[in-house]
Parts: C-alpha cells; structure tokens; sequence
C-alpha cells in the first residue's frame, strides 16, 4: 500500500467522460488505488517530461565550443592536482 509524506490538497477538476472511462479502465490494470493517485502519477509524469522538454530546448541553445573550453578553462593547472584512479 502507498503512503506518502507529503502534504496532500484536494481539489477539483472537471474531465470529458471518456478520458473518465479510460482512467477507469487504467485504474485496476496499473496498480492504482482510486483515481487520485492515477491522476496525481500522470500529472507528474507530464511535468517531469516538460521539464526535460525545457532542458533539452535550452541546451540546444548552448555553444558546444564555447561550453568546452569553458569546462576545460584552468583544467591543466588542476588535473596535476587530482589523485591517479
């Protein structure tokens, strides 16, 4: 069973009867104790593909040169300092 720590707030939505029906089928076929924690699961999933959407879209924007000799900037005098693996 799930238990969770974090604070929880219920609200309200309103959802077309399909999608309902759906969710309602998904409910017993992937493990979900009642609609809340489906709903709850799916909107989580879509913010963390958004914000992998919005990473990917801003590393787009970076300079591949630039960002490499920005993280070898000063490398030389540091690697003398690092350990042998």
């Amino acid at each position: 069973m799930y238990h969770h720590t974090m604070p929880r707030r219920k609200i309200a939505i309103t959802i077309e009867e399909r999608v309902l029906r759906r969710l309602d089928r998904l409910i017993p076929q992937g493990g979900f104790s009642n609609r809340s924690r489906a709903i709850e699961e799916a909107v989580e999933a879509m913010l963390d593909r958004l914000d992998r959407v919005r990473l990917a879209r801003e590393s787009a924007k970076l300079d591949p040169a630039a960002e490499r000799a920005l993280a070898e900037e000063g490398m030389s005098e540091d690697a003398s300092r690092w350990p042998a693996y």
